[in-house]
């Protein structure tokens, strides 16, 4: 039975969201910043605290992430895609099964809950997930130049990461990327084969978490047609 993040009092969403936009970034999002800082007292604020690392907004060493910093952005693109990064990354289970998760209706996306989840129809946990998917879409643009593009080269096994929209083949951290469109030749046949997977990476310093999206990609993508 799968994990997906919740908190019981989905209000509590919208008013953390709007407390991180006024303040200032803490060195670190602690308990006492979520129930002073940000004004969720009590368990509430316990909740969001674990509810915010979950979601990918704080990291497994209580650090803001890059996602945090790109929500509190003055410009609302940015803004909202970091939104829609922290979707992809705290509900990864549910975008596994469906890529459009967030454009779901409520029926549908509650079904997938279900599935992924193995909860009742009638279970709580199923709709107050749902109803947190909901609070956060709120916030979230999904179709944004700020987008991370990964980039697999069949033919190399290879993994290039590189910003979409900005025309330059720069990384996000500054460097030149390569071009992974490299052909991939078929034993005795004329034909040239290359995939692009678009793909958003979640703002992490976890190398583990990475390892695993990697190794999955290359299990599930690169195996030999031949094998």
């Amino acid at each position: 039975m799968a994990g997906l993040p919740y908190v019981t009092a989905t209000g509590n969403i919208e008013r953390a969201l709007l407390a991180i936009k006024n303040a200032a970034t803490p060195p670190t999002v602690s308990q006492d910043f979520v129930k002073t800082i940000l004004g969720i007292p009590g368990g509430s604020g316990s909740q969001m605290t674990s509810f915010l690392r979950k979601i990918g907004f704080v990291g497994q060493d209580g650090k803001p992430t890059v996602i945090y910093t790109r929500f509190r952005s003055t410009d609302s693109e940015t803004s909202g895609a970091a939104v829609a990064d922290a979707l992809r990354f705290g509900y990864a289970p549910l975008y596994a099964r469906n890529e459009y998760m967030h454009s779901l209706s409520d029926d549908k996306l509650k079904g997938l809950i279900i599935e992924e989840t193995g909860a009742g129809g009638d279970s709580n946990v199923a709709s107050m997930v749902l109803n947190c998917i909901k609070s956060l879409k709120k916030h979230a643009i999904f179709a944004s130049k700020g987008a991370i593009v990964v980039e697999l080269d069949p033919g190399k096994d290879k993994l290039l990461k590189s910003e979409s929209g900005n025309g330059s083949g720069e990384s996000e951290n500054g460097r030149s990327g390569e071009n992974s469109q490299l052909p991939r030749s078929t034993e005795g046949v004329g034909l040239n084969l290359a995939y692009t997977i678009n793909l958003n990476l979640p703002a992490t310093s976890d190398i583990a978490v990475f390892n695993a999206i990697f190794k999955s990609l290359k299990e599930n993508l690169l195996k030999s047609s031949n094998g």
